[in-house]
């Protein structure tokens, strides 16, 4: 109950295929041979990206941040647009305000403290456990651990260790994994979702059209340099995975890890991702 009402298996294929950015793209932006990594490569706009085809309801694409550039404000923007790329004479400069100002076009700015957005009225619901493997957002549920950006340890990582235990990175941090999807509602509208490492911001925009296609944004702006699609599998979590997400609940220090008695390859991969 309260569950998308598509197979996983036929999610997990549609992602598969969806995981790769549009042939159409700003004119700093360089794709690898698989277009699943987008790099900007001078300036710091002319960095918008689309997904390869348009999303279906409840379809997360999702990109894991590789590189960052140092001296220009500002960050990533993510969003959804109803303009198939293919139609456009030339991809705007800037997502905000550019595309928007097309119209049909909904984009948000991610920021250092991005915050889960609530509406005037609205109160704020319980996110959820980090341990919890499934993501729940109205009647779409998601594979929680793919969706999870983490740091490596390493000398410093004391720092960073309250938000290790809870599975989040900063939200424009390097490897911090953000993504965007719609959700459908009952009056046929739907409502847009920004996911920031496994957690959902809320509905950042309410009274999409579900007539028609809707296509992920991503803007490789200012700061961001270069991110990749992360293919996110609908199925079940791995045994990996379930033992990882125990682990990590209950150690204090993530190089803790390195003294439990644990297969050297299960212990880098809690450390790791």
């Amino acid at each position: 109950q309260g569950q998308l009402k598509i197979a996983p298996a036929a999610m997990a294929a549609r992602c598969r295929l969806a995981a790769r950015f549009h042939h159409i793209h700003g004119t700093n932006i360089r794709l690898d041979a698989s277009h699943t990594q987008a790099t900007r490569v001078e300036s710091f706009a002319n960095g918008v990206c689309f997904s390869q085809e348009p999303l279906a309801p409840g379809q997360i694409f999702l990109v894991e941040i590789e590189e960052k550039e140092l001296g220009w404000c500002g960050h990533l923007r993510v969003g959804l647009t109803a303009h198939d790329p293919q139609s456009l004479e030339v991809v705007p400069e800037y997502s905000l305000p550019d595309l928007v100002n097309m119209g049909d076009t909904w984009v948000f700015a991610i920021t250092r403290s991005h915050n889960r957005v609530v509406l005037e009225g609205e109160e704020a619901q319980a996110r959820g456990r980090p341990w919890e493997p499934f993501l729940l957002i109205a009647r779409v549920r998601i594979p929680r651990d793919t969706l999870v950006g983490r740091s490596r340890p390493g000398r410093y990582s004391h720092i960073l260790d309250d938000l290790y235990k809870m599975n989040v990175l900063p939200a424009t941090a390097r490897r911090s994994r953000i993504g965007v999807l719609y959700a459908p509602q009952p009056d046929g509208t739907a409502d847009m979702h920004i996911v920031i490492n496994g957690q959902d911001m809320g509905p950042s925009a309410r009274g999409l059209p579900t007539t028609r296609p809707l296509y992920a944004v991503i803007d490789v702006f200012a700061s961001t340099k270069s991110v990749r699609v992360i293919p996110v599998d609908y199925g079940f979590p791995s045994l990996q995975t379930l033992c990882q997400l125990v682990i990590q609940k209950h150690i204090v220090h993530r190089l803790a890890i390195d003294g439990l008695d644990l297969p050297p390859l299960l212990k880098s991969f809690c450390q790791h991702e």
